[in-house]
């Protein structure tokens, strides 16, 4: 056990909030940041009571000081398709005014850091699947590059904090993860299809649904965050689930797991929507003794009752 202070900006979000969670279970006292732009107060609705947590609205895209800290876990952007379509120049600004300031605290109180940079970081890849040392293929001035760009940025900037002024830092590229406290309506392949599955709607395929994705359950992807916390690892490490599915063989696992008798409809894919995305995970693997126990189908299963809420949820709301 510690009594250490852990600080999680973008805490109220998806894997925030997770990160929170498994930090206090840790031991660590926990600051969450977050300015609730795209994060969610009712993601830590459970943790208002721990005396060892604690929760600031604010935006990291100004200077800001928690006080002394132990370790920073950078996870502040907005993450999903809607979410950066909609709030592009934030998510611009969180990547390099947000990491700035939040270097700047670690710096200033000798922490570690943790930043999340993303498999977009790969773009388009023409390699698969994609290892660290891949520079990747990615459109500087596409729709997605407000993303793409601002995590390759931010990976940048952790680097120069590193050589520089000599900070602890890591980078994680993390590849689709999914679980309980996905937003339902963000645009993400396995809200999408879970939605409309619980909803009886049709299920929406992008392309052919011959496009690759790799899911990883969000308490894997907590586990090997952890672990790379604990390494004295600098250079990018991806932590994804290897086992690729198609969006197609994806959509029909989802109406396996709901029971769903909805129908799959195509519709034209978006620019720049990458074709395959796989991690190689040999460095975790050995470095980390890291990889995924919780394959698609099980992971499915264990989000349906959030899933089944959220949708029960929005249609009260919606009354």
């Amino acid at each position: 056990m510690t009594s250490q202070r852990a600080l999680v900006t973008g805490g109220a979000g998806f894997l925030g909030s997770h990160l929170c969670d498994a930090l206090l279970a840790e031991g660590w006292r926990v600051v969450a940041i977050d300015n609730l732009l795209t994060g969610r107060l009712a993601n830590l609705a459970h943790l208002k009571n721990n005396p060892a947590f604690e929760f600031l609205e604010k935006d990291i895209c100004q200077p800001f000081d928690p006080g002394p800290i132990d370790f920073v876990f950078h996870f502040a952007s907005p993450a999903s398709p809607i979410d950066y379509t909609i709030h592009g120049i934030p998510t611009l600004k969180v990547g390099s005014l947000g990491t700035f300031h939040t270097l700047d605290v670690t710096h200033k109180y000798n922490a570690k850091f943790l930043v999340s940079s993303t498999s977009e970081c790969y773009g388009d890849p023409l390699e698969h699947p994609q290892k660290e040392t891949y520079w990747g293929n990615v459109n500087s001035i596409g729709p997605r590059s407000v993303y793409d760009e601002a995590k390759r940025f931010t990976e940048a900037v952790t680097m120069a904090y590193h050589r520089y002024h000599k900070v602890d830092t890591r980078i994680v590229r993390i590849f689709n993860t999914y679980g309980p406290r996905l937003q339902l309506n963000d645009g993400r392949v396995i809200s999408n299809f879970m939605k409309q599955a619980l909803r009886g709607e049709p299920l929406t395929v992008y392309g052919t649904g011959s496009q690759t994705r790799s899911f990883c359950y969000v308490a894997d992807e907590i586990d090997g965050f952890l672990r790379l916390a604990k390494s004295d690892e600098h250079l990018p490490v991806n932590i994804g689930n290897p086992n690729e599915f198609t969006i197609l063989e994806c959509a029909r696992e989802v109406l396996k797991v709901t029971g769903s008798n909805s129908e799959i409809i195509y519709h034209p894919l978006p620019p720049d929507d990458p074709k395959q995305r796989q991690p190689d995970i040999t460095k975790a693997r050995q470095l980390l003794g890291w990889e995924p126990k919780i394959q698609l189908a099980e992971g499915l299963k264990l989000s349906l009752e959030y899933f089944k809420k959220a949708v029960a949820e929005e249609v009260t709301a919606a009354k």
